[in-house]
């Protein structure tokens, strides 16, 4: 099975230009692609997997991966998929987010050997354009019924309405693909489905200047199985910045996928050979409840995002929130668990009455409620059940000599940090 048979295997193909001229080329080995991404905040997110992972999956077939970040054009604002005018952004936050896009470009391409990627910045030619070079030798290529034609411009025109900025936001794009094509021999652009009225719009402007082939192909926007926009949480985006969503809220993430788009996930976002996510389906449909099917997508993605190390952590922390042994928790892992919990901080000499912490944590309501929860046996301390022979938290129960973990039932739990004296 060829690049192009696998993408479309995995449902990566939307649309995608001139077929049999595109498949030889890729057949041949060594084109160059690109994939344009706009610096709207300091970091991608998940949305973003699908193409990341297309010009990792072109890499590793051979080809020459260009990964381009709209210094130039995110001051623009792309129309595409938008119904309302993007904020234009500032010189400094757009270098800011410039910068952290690019440190996380770097970590998934390979930038050594004969088709070695890029990064690029669009800043570095449209920026030394002056208006009338622009109309001169892009604008005159463009007619106003070709781009009014886009879907993405048709659709703001009939809501919203959509400035001379935003408008011209095609072209900028177009001029993108030919100067890439003239200055690396680009001749593949790749994107979201979205994109498709700006990629041909830069094939169309590469055969006027140059008479030439250039080609694209686009993946299809993700969308969850009951119709949610794919990446988004009450919190908001899922970021691939750990400082901005965490290794472990990232990996709870992918653990917390609906049955029915675990084999989709699958396929789109990992390189897992496609006979092995097919047996992967078949154990999770015959024992969904065992949830494998979540544990291998969200272990392959989290790897890939944010390294094998973090990973582990993210499962020995995601065991001690199902009550599993301590034995073997690192601090960080006890941490990462405790982020999606409450947390409180007590002073004081050691022993404490665990009733009075049940308390003040607000695990049980009263002290009475306490002692009849500890009769019952639904209290843990550390995952280990207390009776009501546990009446004090002790040096011995103190993990990394400052944490007690506490749990009411299943589900309720309380990280206890002690600032203590002995």
């Amino acid at each position: 099975m060829n690049l192009f048979e696998d993408l479309r295997a995995r449902g990566l193909v939307h649309d995608f230009t001139d077929q049999p001229k595109m498949l030889d080329a890729l057949e041949r080995g060594g084109m160059t692609l690109y994939c344009g991404f706009d610096p709207t905040a300091d970091s991608l997110h998940i949305g973003s997997l699908v193409p990341i992972t297309g010009l990792m999956r072109f890499q590793r077939a051979g080809h020459r991966p260009i990964a381009l970040v709209g210094g130039a054009t995110g001051m623009i604002g792309d129309p595409s998929g938008k119904s309302e005018e993007r904020n234009l952004l500032g010189a400094n936050d757009l270098a800011r987010n410039i910068a952290g896009m690019h440190k996380q470009l770097d970590g998934f391409l390979d930038f050594s050997g004969d088709n070695a990627a890029r990064l690029v910045n669009n800043a570095d030619w449209l920026g030394e354009m002056n208006f009338i070079e622009f109309l001169r030798d892009a604008g005159k290529h463009f007619s106003v019924g070709y781009m009014m034609a886009k879907e993405s411009v048709k659709l703001r025109i009939a809501d919203t309405g959509i400035s001379y900025t935003e408008f011209s936001y095609m072209i900028l794009q177009a001029y993108d693909f030919l100067h890439l094509f003239r200055e690396e021999n680009c001749t593949l652009q790749i994107g979201g489905s979205d994109q498709w009225g700006n990629i041909t719009g830069g094939i169309e402007l590469i055969r006027r200047t140059l008479s030439k082939p250039a080609y694209g192909i686009t993946f299809p926007l993700i969308t969850t199985s009951d119709g949610r926009k794919f990446g988004k949480t009450e919190a908001g985006n899922i970021w691939l910045d750990p400082e901005r969503t965490s290794p472990y809220q990232f990996y709870q993430y992918w653990i917390q996928t609906a049955d029915a788009d675990v084999g989709r996930f699958l396929r789109y976002f990992t390189f897992l050979p496609l006979d092995e996510i097919e047996a992967i389906e078949k154990e999770h449909m015959e024992r969904p409840e065992r949830r494998e099917g979540q544990t291998r997508l969200a272990r392959e993605i989290t790897t890939m995002v944010h390294g094998e190390e973090a990973t582990e952590s993210n499962i020995r922390a995601s065991r001690i929130l199902f009550g599993g042994p301590l034995e073997g928790v690192e601090e960080r892992d006890l941490l990462a668990a405790a982020s999606e919990m409450p947390r409180t901080v007590r002073s004081g000499d050691l022993p404490f009455s665990l009733i009075d912490v049940l308390v003040e944590s607000g695990l049980c309501k009263s002290k009475s409620m306490a002692r009849k929860d500890l009769t019952g046996g639904g209290i843990y301390v550390n995952n280990n059940r207390c009776g009501e022979e546990c009446a004090e938290i002790s040096q011995s129960d103190l993990l990394f000599d400052r944490y007690v973990l506490l749990r009411k039932g299943k589900k309720n739990y309380h990280l206890l940090e002690l600032t203590v004296s002995w």
